[in-house]
């Protein structure tokens, strides 16, 4: 049983916050905290009782933009501790993904805060720290992909994807309408999605050839335009996609 503790400055989302943890099965305590001393002196109690301890705190959903130390502030203050608690980022905020996986962060959810995508989050803290077994998962719809803005759900259509760009631990999809960040490494989607027509063209680029417009040479470099956008493509990679592009129909 996972023992958590909710840090957000706004009291009605960390009441809500904690009223969702407390109906999940697998938290076996919740507490809440309105900013982030308070927070990191409950913490400090947790180190100090031990990791089997009655102060014990195994994760911490934690808001990120608050008055005085911010999450992100507490959360590098976490990493310097000899055994500090898994860290969920829970925010409005979409641009602070990148810093959180950063930080070595087990999820960032959106809010406003569903049900489903919580347990998604406790359910990751919990393997993490082996007090659950891991839970079998449907296999995905090959043909689209569930992304988040705004706490709302959507699904992308993979033929609709022009470009994967990779931002760590994370990847953000390019479509011609916008984009989309989601927490899947741009190795996972280049495994599976290379029998539909995506390339690696650089350690930072995935490319749907469907969507390649022209290969372009400029003094020894090679780049690609999709849409409107030129994407550099590494010498390592100039060969296969030029012989890709042959054999294109």
């Amino acid at each position: 049983m996972l023992r958590a503790l909710a840090v957000d400055d706004e009291r009605p989302s960390l009441e809500e916050l904690l009223y969702l943890l407390q109906a999940d099965p697998r938290i076996g305590s919740a507490e809440g905290a309105g900013d982030a001393t308070e927070a990191l002196r409950r913490i400090n109690r947790a180190l100090e009782s031990g990791p089997g301890g009655p102060e014990a705190i195994d994760v911490v959903f934690l808001d990120i933009q608050m008055p005085g130390l911010d999450g992100l502030d507490m959360a590098r203050l976490l990493t310097g501790f000899a055994r500090p608690p898994l860290v969920v980022f829970v925010t409005a905020h979409e641009d602070f993904a990148v810093q959180a996986f950063d930080l070595k962060a087990v999820d960032y959810v959106l809010k406003p805060v569903r049900k489903e995508r919580l347990a998604e989050a406790v359910r990751r803290a919990a393997e993490l720290r082996g007090a659950a077994p891991r839970i079998p998962v449907h296999e995905p719809d090959p043909d689209h992909l569930p992304v988040e803005l705004g706490g709302v759900t959507r699904f992308v259509a993979v033929d609709d994807i022009t470009h994967v760009e990779a931002q760590g631990d994370y990847a953000r999809l390019h479509t011609g309408k916008g984009s989309h960040l989601v927490r899947i490494p741009l190795s996972t989607l280049e495994e599976r999605w290379r029998s539909r027509g995506f390339v690696r063209i650089h350690r930072r680029h995935l490319v749907a050839l469907r969507h390649i417009g022209e290969l372009r040479l400029d003094a020894g470099t090679v780049s690609v335009l999709v849409g409107s956008e030129e994407l550099q493509v590494s010498r390592r990679h100039t060969r296969e996609l030029r012989d890709l592009l042959m054999r294109r129909p």
